[in-house]
């Protein structure tokens, strides 16, 4: 065969193989960066989700998204309950002192609102170039790029993901943007895992509470049941202050019988409106009242001052309109701590509802004793009328029928001395037998009711209604004869300032620790003139000289008149 001219060679130039290696290249090392990111993005799911502590799953969603993105800044923000402004900001990239120096976080201005008025991903290639933007506070670090995603919680945002300069000078791109909306639904699921399990250690805390709270009352005395309502409550709402108030009988006022916490002694003891004060609101309404600012709520009596660095407050009643309202227990959180949820509140509602059942068991357990004692008096009346007075009538009647025929007149006189010691034994025993029939307890006829009384009919004339605070065993301690000068000396002395003070505010203080009752009143009036009639003043001093007490009298820095009235109580 004969060879044919030789085939040219096919060959491609050099030039086009590199290009066609750099781009394989090219290909292989985007392939290995998106594996490498999809790997990222896992471990930054797993971390998150492996987390139950809320604060610390929001930190680990934060510093998760300054990796995936490789941004210098991030922060996530916290929608606060009015759903238009942040009640919470976790930074990372930002340090202490730079903090600091910036002032207090956000609120939710400028792109940080824009992100919560439209709850969509938002791409900024310049910060400052955006509509909603109007700049940075002095102290804050300089940041140019932006990416923020919302974080939605069962349909319901939760907050926003805000991330700012992009490493390198880059802008952030369609990737990071997917990558971050990623992360924000593996959050959503994280946060609302550690809500879950936070709500049910909480529901576990208030239930070992109720327990506690039962086994008290049953076992214990009621005031400290009630204090212990009252730390609880407080302890496990995260508060600053609580108090327990209970209806005063036989008036249309609450008393604080138990306050714990800051200012604790500005509320003990204090006699509440009910139309004028959040427990009243909360005890008259039977649902839960609750105020984000208890100092500068309207609603509430500015006097006396007792709520001083405190801001988010709730008052919830003790028991039900069915079973009755027992009592209100209040609690308020620092200024700045965030108001109380819809969520707090119901449990908080829960625990009250609970404390009540307990109360009404109680109760029922004293009634259940007081009638086996009043049946038990009965007993003995019955006994004492029917056995004793019957035997010592008839062996009186003996003997004054053997008296007759003692013919020695000492004796005879001896034995109708016996006759006569009989009849005041019976008489006696007689006495007995009516105290142990008399009805227990008084009703609304206490020294509490009736200063509360005394204050409610002056309050038309002086045109204001006093502040009243009783404290110690008012009821118990102060025999009845004490009480009526302690009234009578209370009316002498709102009488006066009505008439002569022009005050504008006046507070009633009274106190017993067993030893003397103490009866304080002051105003804010014009003060006690010179050369005025002093007829009441001298009336008020001869009662408390009577009784071996004192009055003074003095003129306080800030204007009126203050009156402190004091008698020892008897001792047995």
């Amino acid at each position: 065969m004969v060879a044919g001219p030789e085939e040219p060679r096919v060959r491609l130039p050099q030039l086009k193989l590199d290009e066609l290696l750099e781009e394989l290249q090219a290909r292989i090392d985007a392939a290995r960066s998106t594996q490498d990111r999809v790997h990222s993005l896992l471990e930054a799911v797993l971390s998150v989700g492996r987390e139950l502590n809320l604060e610390q799953v929001l930190y680990s969603i934060v510093e998760a998204a300054a990796v995936l993105v490789d941004a210098e800044y991030a922060a996530l923000g916290v929608i606060g309950p009015d759903g238009r402004r942040l009640s919470a900001f976790h930074t990372v990239g930002v340090t202490e002192e730079e903090i600091a120096a910036i002032g207090p976080y956000p609120e939710g201005h400028g792109i940080l609102g824009e992100l919560i008025r439209h709850p969509h991903p938002l791409r900024i290639a310049r910060i400052s170039g955006h509509p909603a933007s109007y700049g940075f506070p002095p102290g804050h670090p300089p940041m140019s790029s932006f990416l923020g995603v919302p974080i939605r919680v069962r349909d319901q945002v939760f907050g926003n993901l805000y991330l700012t300069e992009k490493r390198g000078g880059a802008e952030f791109d369609e990737e990071d943007e997917s990558v971050l909306s990623t992360l924000a639904v593996a959050a959503g699921v994280a946060i609302d895992n550690a809500r879950l399990y936070e709500e049910s250690r909480l529901r576990e805390r208030w239930q070992r509470a109720n327990a506690e709270i039962s086994h008290s009352l049953m076992s214990g005395s009621r005031a400290a049941s009630l204090g212990l309502i009252a730390e609880r409550a407080r302890e496990i709402s995260g508060s600053a202050l609580a108090a327990v108030a209970l209806p005063m009988e036989g008036t249309k006022s609450l008393t604080v019988e138990i306050a714990v916490g800051v200012d604790a002694e500005a509320h003990r003891g204090l006699v509440l409106p009910m139309h004028e004060s959040l427990m009243g609101l909360a005890y008259t309404a039977t649902a839960p009242v609750t105020s984000d600012d208890v100092v500068h709520d309207q609603r509430i009596t500015p006097e006396p001052p007792r709520f001083g660095g405190l801001g988010p407050a709730v008052a919830v009643p003790i028991g039900t309109g069915e079973s009755g309202v027992r009592g209100v227990v209040l609690v308020a959180r620092e200024v700045g701590r965030p108001v109380f949820l819809q969520q707090e509140t119901e449990l908080l509602l829960g625990f009250a509802a609970q404390a009540a059942i307990a109360m009404e068991l109680a109760e029922r357990r004293q009634d259940a004793q007081q009638i086996a004692v009043l049946e038990d008096r009965d007993r003995i009346a019955r006994d004492l009328h029917d056995l004793a007075i019957q035997r010592l009538f008839a062996t009186g009647m003996t003997l004054q029928s053997a008296g007759r025929f003692i013919e020695h007149p000492q004796a005879a006189e001896r034995v109708l001395r016996a006759v006569d010691d009989l009849d005041e034994t019976i008489k006696i025993i007689r006495s007995t037998i009516f105290g142990l029939r008399t009805p227990l307890g008084t009703g609304g006829s206490g020294l509490r009711a009736r200063v509360v009384r005394a204050v409610g009919e002056a309050a038309p004339v002086l045109g204001f209604a006093p502040s009243v605070r009783m404290e110690g065993l008012v009821d118990t301690d102060v025999p009845l004869e004490i009480a009526d000068h302690v009234v009578a000396v209370l009316t002498e002395a709102l009488t006066n300032i009505a008439r002569h003070a022009h005050a504008d505010r006046a507070q009633v203080v009274l106190t017993t620790d067993g030893r003397e009752v103490r009866l304080k009143v002051s105003d804010s009036g014009v003060g006690i003139p010179s050369g005025g009639r002093r007829s009441g003043l001298l009336n008020m001093a001869e009662r408390a000289e009577r009784l071996g007490g004192r009055l003074e009298v003095t003129s306080p820095e800030g204007g009126g008149a203050a009156l402190d009235w004091r008698v020892p109580l008897p001792t047995e």
